[in-house]
């Protein structure tokens, strides 16, 4: 990763990736604001989406909610475009991956509902404040994300199971690492498991189902949080006709701190 993009502001860094200048994950970029992941799908299934981020909080912590047919935000961001301001976007038909895309201006329609969703690279700042090391932002990969046996609670046609990303985190952190994250909710909260990725249905935590693999060091267990790649699942098990989401670790970066996001 290059320097110069660490030290970017989030407005800085939005109109670089606008201009398509910048497609990459966004882990360790403008640190200390909120990243946000992204769902978008027609209004008709909005409410039963809605409803279901409310009953799944932490993979799902919902942070704002566009107008219908609006690429704007009013909450997080002032100068944004949902439509070209997050690095990759992925097309889904009939839960199929149809696409992958740095631009949805021509997907764009005007019944379409925007859903900006907590992301953890937010916590990721407070983690490497408090001493401790983020594997993938050191290696410079995309967080590993996996695809678990933990159901989430149904509403209307949305059903699924949770997606979580890991960070190792040594021994003699793991407490720390979750009071720090458990004092942000509204980007996951506190880890959902730690150090036993086959309770979970994890088979090999060499072989994320999302993002890249990480080294995981002696000393070190491999702490796991929701994640919210969780709609991406959701929706290929769903089938709905049409959605577009960001593509995995690549996110909107707001222009919200993360400090203002704690214990909300």
């Amino acid at each position: 990763m290059l320097e110069p993009l660490q030290n970017l502001s989030p407005v800085q860094l939005r109109h670089l990736i606008r201009k398509g200048e910048y497609t990459g994950n966004t882990s360790g970029l403008a640190a200390g604001y909120t990243q946000a992941n992204l769902v978008i799908l027609p209004k008709d299934l909005a409410y039963d989406f809605l409803l279901f981020t409310q009953r799944n909080p932490k993979p799902c912590p919902v942070l704002e909610v566009s107008d219908a047919g609006s690429k704007k935000l009013t909450e997080m961001a002032t100068d944004v475009d949902i439509a070209n301001d997050f690095p990759k976007y992925r097309i889904y038909r009939h839960g199929q991956l149809a696409e992958e895309v740095t631009s949805i201006d021509d997907y764009w329609r005007e019944d379409l509902v925007s859903f900006i969703i907590g992301c953890s690279f937010s916590f990721e700042s407070e983690l490497l404040a408090a001493g401790i090391e983020v594997r993938n932002i050191t290696e410079g990969v995309n967080v590993p994300m996996y695809d678990t046996n933990i159901l989430l609670k149904s509403a209307g046609e949305f059903h699924g199971n949770m997606v979580v990303s890991m960070r190792p985190i040594p021994e003699n952190q793991v407490v720390e690492a979750v009071r720090v994250t458990n004092s942000m909710p509204k980007v996951h909260g506190a880890p959902i498991q730690i150090g036993n990725p086959e309770h979970i249905g994890i088979s090999d935590i060499n072989q994320p189902d999302y993002g890249d693999a990480v080294t995981i060091k002696d000393g070190e267990i491999p702490v796991f949080w929701p994640c919210g790649v969780t709609p991406q699942n959701v929706i290929m098990q769903t089938k709905p006709d049409f959605v577009i989401t960001h593509a995995p670790g690549h996110m909107l970066v707001t222009d919200i701190k993360n400090t203002a996001l704690k214990y909300m």
